[in-house]
């Protein structure tokens, strides 16, 4: 006697029809969430989508959901440039590396900073690859200070200061470079 076992709706293959209804909320999540946030209205993206609202909510049951369709592709580009800092040969440039691509980031796309501060389920995706990402970013910060590069009291904690600081401006190049300047060891 074969054993049955539940298949949830992301495990199904979905129908072509289904798969551009789900890519277009995505991708319209993408636009809406980074130009007004997390908290924007789900009618907007699925206006935007030109799909039902519940077309939306079947393909998505909770905001959460969309959030973690929508941003886990950004949390992979963070990933790859925290690697990439890891990867250069000077742990200062690395630090550099890392806070000028972590900016740019974050003064283009404000659902993207919303993410990255705010916490969610701890079992979901999106915190895991948080979590996953703030391990990289321990090591790139430990690496600058062991290099005698990086001010030896920087923590973590402190990057909000960073980023808050590098992104109040327009010209956040200039702003980071101040901030870099401080934090960096004569």
């Amino acid at each position: 006697m074969a054993i049955l076992r539940r298949v949830t709706v992301e495990q199904r293959p979905l129908r072509a029809d289904a798969r551009r209804n789900r890519e277009a909320l995505v991708a319209a999540a993408r636009e809406v969430f980074g130009a007004k946030g997390v908290d924007a209205p789900l009618d907007e993206i699925a206006r935007r989508a030109e799909v039902a609202i519940g077309t939306l909510y079947n393909r998505f049951p909770t905001r959460a959901d969309l959030v973690e369709a929508a941003f886990l592709p950004t949390l992979e580009e963070a990933r790859a440039a925290a690697e990439e800092a890891l990867a250069l040969d000077d742990p200062w440039d690395g630090f550099v590396l890392f806070l000028e691509r972590s900016v740019l980031m974050q003064v283009s796309d404000r659902g993207f900073t919303q993410v990255c501060t705010r916490a969610f389920d701890r079992t979901s995706g999106l915190e895991k690859a948080k979590q996953a990402n703030a391990s990289r970013i321990g090591r790139i910060i430990s690496r600058a200070q062991e290099a005698g590069a990086l001010r030896p009291d920087f923590r973590g904690e402190d990057l909000a200061i960073v980023f808050a600081a590098a992104t109040a401006t327009p010209d956040w190049r200039r702003a980071l470079g101040l901030v870099l300047d401080g934090l960096r060891v004569r």
